[in-house]
């Protein structure tokens, strides 16, 4: 399996956390898809995707067990409104992206 259809498998996630409102640790996400310790990368692609798209970052639900925050984040003290725009955004009328889009 590739990065991009890691990012993928990972975006849907993310999608189901976003409809029941919920951050989820990295080893949550490892448990869940069986890629311990691999989702930084596909992590960062799902950011990059939602960047240039205008899209809210999604990647931002998926948080540290440690710090209690993402690894891609550009303000900590918007992170409650950041996240909040991700819970209401329509995911499942948006779809999942493409490989070639992730890449």
């Amino acid at each position: 399996m590739t990065i991009y259809e890691r990012a993928q498998q990972i975006w849907s996630v993310l999608v189901f956390a976003a409809r029941e409102q919920k951050v989820i640790s990295y080893e949550m996400i490892g448990d869940m898809t069986g890629m311990a310790n691999e989702s930084g990368t596909a992590l960062g692609h799902i950011w990059h995707y939602c960047e240039s798209k205008g899209l809210p970052l999604l990647n931002l639900l998926a948080i540290s067990k440690k710090t209690g925050v993402p690894g891609y984040l550009v303000n900590v003290a918007d992170l409650p409104a950041q996240q909040a725009r991700v819970f209401v955004y329509d995911w499942l009328k948006h779809g999942v992206p493409s490989v070639e889009e992730l890449q």
